[in-house]
């Protein structure tokens, strides 16, 4: 993906952090070179981005100057409202410093930014900070993980704990099991130690037939 970015800023004679860069394919390595596909991005100029998606391209910019990082922001998504805000992407040698143990340095880098943000005079709304698509990776990686957990209480007819996460990584696991038949799941502990416990049905007195049920 990282070649298809750099071909088209040659061929637009432009800086990384002058595009928007949509990803149509992520392609594919194929077995001994067959079947292999090349990555396929649309870029942008930015040109009629959101004050948002502009404001928060430069912060962290800004940011990986600051910090000396081998890598270059450029926006993913402009974003169109609260419910779907601008994605800024990271991506280079060493981007991958920028996420850290399970994203917390990510998280951070994206606190940062929008506290950056909030400061401003104009309304800006929270914007997204990802790292090579790092949060994409992370989500599917949760809901296997979920579903794995939801075989392994129905088996084994307890209740099954997994470790502490983060409030959006146990929201992405209610979800994935929001509509099971065969288990329930809730949070529970304090602090940092909140964390998501897969219930079979059977194993919660006057549970809901038909649906996964949850609390944060």
């Amino acid at each position: 993906m990282e070649e298809a970015i750099d071909l088209a800023v040659m061929e637009l004679g432009v800086g990384r952090d002058e595009i928007v860069v949509d990803v149509v394919s992520t392609g594919r390595a194929g077995i001994l070179g067959i079947g292999a596909e090349p990555a396929k991005v649309r870029v942008r100029l930015i040109g009629d981005e959101s004050p948002a998606a502009a404001a928060s391209l430069s912060a962290v910019s800004d940011i990986l100057d600051l910090l000396g990082v081998e890598a270059a922001a450029s926006i993913r998504s402009s974003g169109s409202g609260p419910d779907d805000p601008p994605i800024i992407d990271v991506q280079g040698e060493d981007a991958g410093l920028l996420i850290g143990r399970r994203g917390e340095t990510l998280r951070a880098l994206q606190f940062i930014v929008n506290s950056m943000l909030s400061r401003r005079e104009e309304a800006l709304g929270p914007v997204v900070v990802d790292v090579e698509q790092y949060r994409d990776r992370r989500e599917q990686e949760l809901r296997r993980l979920a579903d794995r957990t939801a075989r392994r209480a129905v088996s084994t007819g307890r209740a099954v704990p997994l470790d502490p996460m983060s409030p959006a990584a146990r929201r992405i696991v209610h979800l994935a099991l929001a509509d099971s038949n065969d288990v329930t799941t809730e949070s529970a502990g304090e602090s940092t130690d909140r964390h998501v416990v897969v219930s079979p049905v059977a194993d919660r007195p006057g549970a809901r037939e038909g649906r996964g049920r949850r609390t944060p």
